[in-house]
């Protein structure tokens, strides 16, 4: 049975101001020193779909500072790639400019071991030759921001609902066989806006919940004093939780992982025992995969009611 010491973090991308495509060692760390005061103690900062040269530069800096952390922050354990390997036709917010095709050697212009997570459009990866690569050196795969019809080589989706195409009865489909495939694991944002609570409901019934990752995908403005400012190169608002940009597209959220699990608790959509479940003992076992070893676990978990900030 894994140790429930804080929650883990494998989606987000900065938070009290603070940009990972476009910061410094020292801000990286403000961010775990952040974080872990709202109960988080493991991140997994992420970088969006950007300049080939800015993406390698910002997996640098992180790494860095994952390496001169002080103790009591939030324990930077990886990097999660958002891009640049996605389809251009479910973008979101991401810069249409910065994308490129998911080949092996483009992955190499940044490839680096402290990268743990990418997530792709898997059906512009031909013959799958990335992920099959990615596999090789121990990186979790996720399908995202994608057209895909199937979920072949990869180890999860991103943002589940999110940037893909929706549920059909009529053909097949990524929604249906995440869902259905005991081996898939899903990344949720449960912060009411990304994924309504009805559908957040039905999924929690139709899906174990040892294959459920709740993120945030929290954009670097949240839990600051700013309403709006600029990511991936636009304008974005805060609306009810969450963060707009100007066309109405739905950028990230405004909430931490904590302020998530708070919001299901009170409104009864999750019980904390799950919760917590979902935003720690499942990222574990997700995350396991990166050491090849899977393991069998306890799928009973006790855990202790703190008071996330």
């Amino acid at each position: 049975m894994y140790k429930t010491e804080g929650l883990i973090e494998t989606h987000f991308h900065g938070a009290f101001g603070i940009d990972f495509m476009d910061c410094n060692e020292d801000e990286v760390i403000q961010v775990a020193e952040g974080v872990v005061k709202c109960g988080i103690t493991r991140i997994y900062p992420t970088l969006m779909t950007g300049d080939s040269g800015q993406i390698k530069k910002q997996i640098g800096v992180i790494k860095k500072a994952a390496e001169k952390q002080p103790q009591n922050t939030a324990k930077i354990s990886g990097i999660h790639l958002e891009g640049p390997f996605i389809n251009p036709l479910k973008k979101g917010i991401h810069q249409a400019e910065y994308i490129i095709k998911p080949t092996v050697e483009n992955y190499k212009k940044f490839e680096d071991d402290f990268v743990k997570i990418v997530t792709i459009a898997p059906e512009l990866d031909e013959n799958r030759e990335l992920c099959k690569y990615l596999h090789s050196k121990n990186v979790l795969v996720q399908a995202g921001h994608t057209m895909a019809d199937d979920l072949a080589e990869c180890d999860s989706v991103t943002h589940f609902f999110n940037a893909m195409p929706p549920l059909s009865h009529k053909y097949k489909n990524i929604i249906a066989e995440a869902i259905d495939n005991d081996d898939l694991f899903l990344e949720m944002i449960a912060d009411g806006n990304h994924v309504v609570d009805d559908v957040l409901k039905l999924v929690f019934r139709a899906k174990n919940r040892s294959k459920i990752v709740l993120i945030s995908d929290a954009l670097p403005i949240a839990h600051c004093e700013f309403k709006k400012g600029i990511f991936a190169g636009q304008k974005v608002m805060l609306n009810n939780g969450s963060f707009y940009n100007e066309n109405g597209t739905l950028a990230g959220s405004g909430m931490l992982q904590s302020d998530i699990l708070k919001r299901l608790v009170k409104d009864e959509i999750l019980s904390f025992d799950d919760a917590v479940y979902m935003m720690n003992i499942t990222p574990q076992k997700y995350l396991k995969v990166l050491n090849n070893a899977y393991v069998t676990f306890d799928d009973e978990v006790n855990v202790e009611k703190v008071d996330f900030i």
